[in-house]
């Protein structure tokens, strides 16, 4: 079973993949994309950890909700987007990277076609070269307003954000969305 934390232990420090599902509080990822149903959400997963089962066990479910078209699977590890890319290329790959370089090399390492750099890197030129290598750029993780407003300036394609709601709101008001 996937289950959905950021972190692989839970608050008492036991690893997550030690327990039953029983002694976790975590939803499931199955639970997760089950509440795509009937609606139109985009589901962005980020795999913490390289393993080729786990990747077949999160297509699984990706398939078993036929929301191919609406998922994202991003990693820091390029293995995982490689072995997604091998088992479903439909499937959108995100390439997350915390350090300035070449967006571009960066996505063909990954066998991404969405860069997703740690927000503070991101500069319109940055973003402009990028699509132009034909490229999606979503930055991660902007939590204020003056840094959605320098991410939507530099013309992004979406942005990660620990707290949606005020995202969205912002994005409404400013007619973005």
């Amino acid at each position: 079973m996937v289950v959905v934390s950021h972190d692989p232990w839970i608050e008492s420090g036991a690893l997550i993949r030690t327990l039953t599902r029983a002694e976790l509080s975590q939803p499931s990822l199955d639970e997760v994309f089950a509440l795509g149903h009937g609606n139109t959400v985009q589901f962005n997963v980020e795999t913490k950890v390289f393993d080729e089962p786990f990747t077949q066990l999160i297509l699984d479910l990706i398939r078993k909700h036929a929301i191919e078209q609406r998922v994202i699977l991003q990693s820091f590890d390029p293995r995982t987007l490689h072995v997604m890319k091998k088992l479903d290329a439909s499937i959108r790959l995100a390439a997350l990277f915390e350090e300035q370089g070449d967006w571009p090399a960066i996505a063909r390492e990954f066998g991404a076609t969405i860069c997703a750099p740690e927000f503070h890197l991101v500069t319109a030129d940055r973003v402009a070269e990028a699509h132009a290598a034909g490229l999606q750029v979503i930055p991660w993780t902007a939590n204020h307003p003056e840094d959605w407003a320098k991410l939507a300036d530099a013309r992004v394609d979406a942005i990660i954000s620990d707290d949606p709601a005020p995202l969205i709101a912002w994005l409404n008001k400013k007619c973005l969305r």
